[in-house]
């Protein structure tokens, strides 16, 4: 089986946020959401992926990374440094 690159998905308390998407990319985020599914055993929420998607994509974004040394010291919180 293709290892995906999302695990099991932490139980965190939510940031409410609403956004639209196209209906191909909720397509494929409701098919990636089964796909989980049968890899970890937990049934998940298409809409429950979006966060840690969105926070891998961020975490492995060198310019981003590269932005976020060059910031001054009173950036914005990181992960750590917040409850998300």
């Amino acid at each position: 089986m293709t290892r995906l690159k999302l695990g099991a998905i932490p139980d965190d308390k939510p940031v409410k946020l609403a956004v639209e998407l196209p209906a191909g990319v909720h397509r494929d985020l409701a098919a990636y959401a089964e796909a989980l599914s049968r890899e970890t055993g937990q049934h998940l929420d298409p809409a429950r992926l979006v966060a840690p998607m969105l926070a891998r994509f961020m975490a492995t974004d060198r310019g981003f990374k590269k932005a976020q040394r060059a910031a001054p010291a009173k950036s914005a919180p990181t992960r750590s440094d917040s409850k998300m």
